[in-house]
C-alpha cells in the first residue's frame, strides 16, 4: 500500500466519524471490540501511566444499567439528587461556545421535528442515552482517583483512537457525558471500586442509516479560524 492510500484511508476514518443516535441491533463481534480497545491502547499518555479503565456491556447487563438509570432520570426528584464528579461543561457558557452549542442542539432537534416548546420531546430524546441509543455495545470509562487532570488529556487520546478505530472497522460511536450524572447508580450496577471515577460512556455498534437524527453532521471551524501561524 502505497503512502497517499494509507492517508486517504486514515482521513477517510477521522472525518467520516460521527455522533450516532440510532443504532441497528446488529451484534459486534467480541474479536472486533478486542481489537479496536488494542488499538487505541497505542494512545500516548503521559510517563506511559495509560490511565483508561473500560467495562463492556452487552445483552443483560447493558440492559440491567438501562433499567436502573431510566426511571431516576425521567423523575426530576430523583434525577436532581444526582451530580457529576467533575465539571464536564462550564457553569457559564461565553460565545463562540454557546453559539455551537446551540446551533448543534437546535439542528438535532430540527430533524427530529422538536419544537422549542417541547420539552417532553427533547427529555425523551435524552433519555436515549442511557439506552446506548440501542447500540448493541454500551462502554463506561473510569480513571483512578489518584491521577490528576494531565491524565483526562491522555484519556482523550485514548477515546478519540477507540471511534478512529471502530470506524476502520465499518462501526460507528456516540461519546456521551451523560452517563457522569448518575455515576452513583453506575457505580452499584457494574460493582466498581470507590477509587474509579466514571469519565463518560461511548455507544457502539452499526449505525441505522434510515435513521434521520443519523444524518446530522455537524460544523466545523476552517483552520484559519483556530491557528496562528508564526515565522
Amino acid at each position: 500500500m502505497i503512502e497517499s492510500d494509507v492517508q486517504k484511508i486514515v482521513d477517510q476514518a477521522i472525518t467520516s466519524r460521527r455522533s450516532i443516535r440510532a443504532f441497528l441491533p446488529t451484534p459486534v463481534a467480541r474479536n472486533d471490540i478486542e481489537a479496536i480497545l488494542g488499538v487505541a491502547a497505542r494512545a500516548p499518555s503521559g510517563t506511559n501511566a495509560q490511565p483508561w479503565k473500560v467495562y463492556v456491556l452487552t445483552g443483560d447487563s447493558k440492559q440491567r444499567l438501562t433499567d436502573s438509570l431510566m426511571p431516576v432520570f425521567l423523575d426530576p426528584a430523583q434525577a436532581a439528587q444526582h451530580r457529576e464528579e467533575y465539571p464536564y461543561y462550564p457553569e457559564k457558557w461565553v460565545p463562540p461556545y454557546v453559539d455551537r452549542r446551540r446551533k448543534v442542539g437546535w439542528d438535532l432537534y430540527a430533524l427530529l421535528e422538536l419544537t422549542r416548546d417541547d420539552k417532553q420531546g427533547m427529555r425523551a430524546q435524552h433519555a436515549r442515552n442511557y439506552r446506548f441509543f440501542d447500540a448493541p455495545v454500551g462502554l463506561i470509562f473510569t480513571i483512578d482517583r489518584v491521577l490528576e487532570r494531565g491524565s483526562l488529556i491522555d484519556y482523550g487520546m485514548f477515546l478519540a483512537n477507540i471511534m478512529i478505530a471502530a470506524r476502520a472497522r465499518g462501526l460507528d460511536t456516540c461519546p456521551q457525558a451523560a452517563f457522569t450524572h448518575f455515576h452513583r447508580i453506575i457505580r452499584e450496577q457494574l460493582d466498581m471500586p470507590e477509587q474509579e471515577m466514571v469519565v463518560c460512556g461511548m455507544s457502539l455498534g452499526y449505525a441505522d442509516e434510515s435513521r434521520i437524527e443519523n444524518s446530522l453532521v455537524s460544523e466545523r471551524e476552517p483552520v484559519a479560524g483556530f491557528t496562528k501561524f508564526l515565522d
